[in-house]
């Protein structure tokens, strides 16, 4: 799977996932509260039917012969009687409770008036710890259905996220497919035109040709190395690099001539500073082009007689050019692919994107300074 797949399959299953747990879990919270509303009062009916029979058996006392008085006492919950004036008689618990006192928050009470009076006792007071057992069952299973509904719905987002960018995959695969033909077909007239330039320029040159010549070379260069951008696009999650010890002092000056005949039909002033004998460990095709797209943009993206600096140091390596410059709402998306500021210049807009998987690729740093209509200076340090 493709990063832009991955990405964006990221982000579908964090809104999917994200809305259907708060969707789930408002829904559980509410069952939840239902559910134990309904547990609660299960119990509260407990201690109203034994409040029901501790005032039964207060009136078989009352109306008894038998001088001998014994409290009724329950094995399920805790009671006491008080008299008109809420004052406490007696009780069964630990402590002597108030009718209208504070409240133990781990039991549920339930008070009811005694009519007629039995035993001068106008108030009963019952009441029961919480059960809490059923509520951390009930817990339980709200957690173990979360669990469940959350793999159940991250495997059905998984697959709904497949499905939705099953269209990217083949738009990109289509896109791949077209630059494998284009690349195929621009092989051949490439390499046919560049042969026969190097055998004018050796065998047959003169005076007449040169400018022709010249024009041929620069277009020729021109499309051998859209040839090669498209090829590495094609071709990059397969490329092998060959990590060899770089002299880029004179691999720089070496692109430097390769580009001089499009800087020369634009007018641009050329200056290069290049520090000698700057060692690096790259591959080599990466390290061109890596020169190459840096370079070249300058060159087109330049204005007629401009500037162009190139600077090579041990630390970084970098181009500035007096161009057409990025405005600040295009610096965050310039590395895109296909992203092209100027559109009137031609070009696919890859050639930043392959700069920043080349310097991605070996942990290299890419710096972007620009101002709209005042130039570009673009900087590869080659150390973090």
């Amino acid at each position: 799977m493709l990063h832009s797949e991955k990405r964006s399959l990221a982000r579908f299953l964090l809104i999917y996932l994200s809305s259907t747990f708060l969707l789930f879990s408002l829904a559980s919270w509410i069952f939840y509260v239902s559910a134990k509303h309904h547990l609660l009062d299960q119990q509260r009916e407990t201690i109203k039917y034994e409040s029901e029979h501790i005032k039964s058996q207060l009136r078989a006392l009352h109306q008894s012969d038998d001088r001998t008085l014994v409290y009724p006492k329950s094995k399920i919950v805790e009671s006491a009687i008080y008299d008109i004036d809420k004052q406490y008689i007696f009780g069964t618990f630990k402590t002597k409770q108030m009718l209208d006192g504070p409240r133990d928050k781990t039991k549920l009470y339930y008070v009811s008036k005694i009519e007629p009076y039995y035993l001068g006792a106008a108030y009963l007071l019952v009441a029961k710890t919480v059960d809490t057992e059923p509520i951390k069952n009930l817990q339980k299973n709200i957690i173990l259905f979360m669990l469940g509904a959350g793999i159940f719905f991250s495997l059905l987002g998984y697959f709904l996220g497949r499905l939705f960018v099953a269209p990217m995959r083949d738009s990109i695969e289509q896109m791949n497919y077209f630059i494998q033909d284009t690349t195929h077909e621009l092989n051949t007239p490439i390499s046919t035109i560049l042969t026969n330039v190097e055998m004018i320029e050796t065998f047959g040159e003169c005076e007449a040709n040169r400018v022709e010549l010249k024009r041929i070379e620069i277009a020729s260069k021109t499309l051998s190395r859209i040839y090669d951008d498209l090829t590495y696009l094609n071709l990059n999650h397969h490329y092998h690099r060959q990590i060899e010890t770089l002299d880029m002092s004179r691999l720089a000056q070496e692109r430097m001539i390769y580009f001089s005949a499009m800087a020369e039909a634009k007018g641009l002033e050329v200056t290069a500073d290049i520090d000698p004998d700057i060692i690096l460990r790259m591959d080599r095709n990466d390290a061109i082009r890596l020169l190459d797209n840096l370079i070249s943009n300058a060159i087109k993206y330049n204005n007629p007689y401009g500037t162009l600096h190139v600077r090579l140091t041990e630390d970084f390596f970098s181009v500035t050019d007096t161009g057409i410059g990025i405005g600040k709402k295009d610096i965050k998306t310039i590395l895109n692919r296909f992203k092209r500021v100027n559109k009137s210049e031609g070009g696919f807009g890859i050639g930043l994107d392959i700069v920043n998987q080349v310097v991605h690729s070996y942990g290299f740093v890419l710096q972007i300074n620009s101002q709209k209509d005042q130039g570009t200076e673009v900087i590869i340090k080659w150390k973090k």
